[in-house]
């Protein structure tokens, strides 16, 4: 086995199969999807088909959904490789994108069901003034669909950088351009009905493609010594013996947020994000509104949680057997480091074939998110800024939709300009940061809208101004920026925030600003609208009626 094991190691880090066949595979997923996302297009006539999919899917076809959106390339590219690396660390990605949905599905999931019709500002506004909130929680969208979208184009680019054996930057900035065109004619096209077709057989390819995985790990190890191996492979790699890591360090707590006091903080702050994010991202919340009753919502959740729990237990076998059979040193040589060990795992399992394949996968699932972030972000500008605010809800269905596809042409076009920046970041980092983003600005006012009655608009435009720009000065004067070799501008520093990430500082203060700007701010008096709020939020009793004042 450790001859096995070190020979691997030796091995080249271009070992990527063959391109041509990688691409055909491509191709094949690439025309199969859109096919679909073209023919469940054909029926988007209405904002409704185009924003929620006219609520025709059902608790079982939405968990599906939902797991597809949730899943994402820091599911399985990020957090296998940080498994690879890191080890023992890299799992709690895993823990804390999992424990999230307990957060969602007992504070958020049917109250907001209930209460809204569309995005996450019909919830937050549906008591309160709407344009001031409105306006604030489209901000609130924007940032956290962008900063998914950035590890999503970072994911994506190092995927087919590593099929294509493709190392330069310019290289690897046009696959990342080319993920980015294709998720806006996705969404141009198909609209939420074809996105949601496509997340849900995504899902089913990916939780399959990762048990199959699985299944040949423990067929190549005859049944055991998955972390013996692992630790062997640790004991070989040259680029960690010149960091002074221990072989063992891989089984053990702290060889990524160990050693120091800020490490240890900054894992707490990880944490925080990871466990609190997940109830207030807006393309997870809005797909609540697909299904056409409450009772659905909490069964899509069930069925979410069955599936993401599963895939996430596979991640630990998959990361701890990429460390085993393709090891550190070929893993960080490779193009897109830590994001290529999924697929270069593959290939060792299966040859080049089985890595089309897996890749493949992987790309469907990277144009599933992308495409569920991008019309998240475009429901929220069309609905929440144009219509509501800019035009006093008096725009009609097609100037709306209209609105909603220009935004998606400018947030991919944005997008895939950062995700260029961030193609050297894992993955699962970058969407920890859309997680904090969420946690400070959006889930404060989501629980204080539902649960507080004495909050007001004051309170709500102050928590999300407060939690998203407290997160977004952070990041940019923390080391996931500048000052570190795997920052965005490693070459530059300005760093003077310790941390990586900021949600130990900007969730607190975003709650903290939701109070002090209700007791600061005069009452809405808009009682009526509490006492129906309340009774929807808990009944689901007038779910159909809209709301205006």
């Amino acid at each position: 086995m450790q001859t096995h094991l070190l020979a691997a190691a030796d091995a080249p880090a271009q070992g990527a199969g063959n391109p041509i066949l990688n691409i055909a595979v491509f191709a094949v997923f690439i025309i199969v999807t859109l096919f679909v996302v073209t023919r469940a297009g054909k029926t988007t006539s209405e904002a409704s088909d185009f924003y929620t999919g006219g609520a025709t899917f059902n608790g079982t076809q939405n968990g599906l959904a939902i797991a597809g959106d949730y899943l994402s390339a820091a599911s399985f590219l990020g957090i296998v490789g940080s498994i690879a690396l890191n080890g023992y660390d890299g799992f709690l990605y895993s823990i804390g994108f999992f424990v999230a949905w307990l957060v969602a599905l007992l504070l958020v999931a049917e109250p907001l069901r209930n209460v809204g019709r569309f995005t996450m500002a019909d919830v937050l506004s549906f008591r309160l003034k709407q344009k001031p909130v409105r306006v604030a929680a489209a901000f609130g969208t924007l940032f956290v669909s962008l900063f998914y979208l950035i590890a999503q184009m970072a994911g994506a680019g190092s995927l087919v950088s590593v099929l294509l054996n493709l190392h330069t930057f310019s290289s690897q900035a046009i696959c990342v351009a080319i993920v980015g065109v294709i998720m806006i004619i996705y969404v141009l096209v198909g609209g939420m009905k074809g996105t949601t077709y496509v997340q849900m057989i995504k899902a089913v390819l990916l939780i399959a493609g990762v048990a199959i995985m699985a299944v040949l790990v423990f067929v190549k190890l005859r049944g055991g010594g998955l972390f013996d191996s692992a630790i062997e492979m640790h004991a070989a790699s040259s680029t960690l013996a010149e960091k002074g890591y221990a072989a063992e360090a891989i089984m053990q707590p702290g060889l990524k947020y160990g050693g120091t006091l800020t490490k240890q903080i900054d894992f707490i702050s990880l944490g925080l994000a990871l466990v609190l994010g997940t109830a207030g991202l807006p393309h997870v919340l809005m797909r609540f509104y697909t299904v056409p009753t409450a009772k659905e919502a909490r069964k899509s959740v069930t069925w979410a949680i069955v599936l993401i729990g599963a895939f996430y237990l596979m991640t630990l076998i998959l990361g701890y057997a990429a460390a085993a059979f393709v090891g550190p040193d070929r893993i960080l040589a490779a193009p897109g480091g830590a994001n290529s060990a999924a697929p270069l795992l593959a290939f060792e399992l299966g040859g080049s074939i089985f890595m089309a394949l897996i890749s493949a996968v992987a790309f469907a699932t990277v144009l599933a998110v992308v495409a569920g972030l991008a019309i998240t972000a475009s429901a929220s500008i069309a609905h929440d800024v144009y219509d509501a605010v800019l035009r006093d809800g008096q725009s009609s269905e097609a100037e709306q939709v209209r609105v909603s596809r220009i935004t998606v042409v400018v947030l991919g076009i944005v997008s895939i300009i950062l995700g260029i920046l961030a193609m050297t970041q894992n993955v699962a980092f970058l969407v920890s940061l859309a997680f904090a983003i969420a946690a400070s600005a959006n889930l404060p006012t989501i629980l204080y809208s539902l649960y507080w009655k004495r909050f007001n608009t004051t309170g709500a435009v102050a928590s999300i101004y407060t939690g998203l720009i407290s997160c977004l000065l952070l990041i940019f004067f923390s080391p996931a920026v500048s000052g570190a070799p795997s920052a965005m501008f490693p070459n530059a520093d300005w760093s003077i925030f310790p941390l990586s990430s900021p949600g130990i500082v900007s969730i607190p203060l975003g709650f903290l600003a939701g109070i002090i700007g209700t007791f600061i701010g005069k009452p809405d008096n808009f009682d009526e609208l509490q006492a129906e709020m309340e009774v929807r939020s808990l009944t689901g009793v007038g779910v159909e009626a809209p709301v205006d004042h």
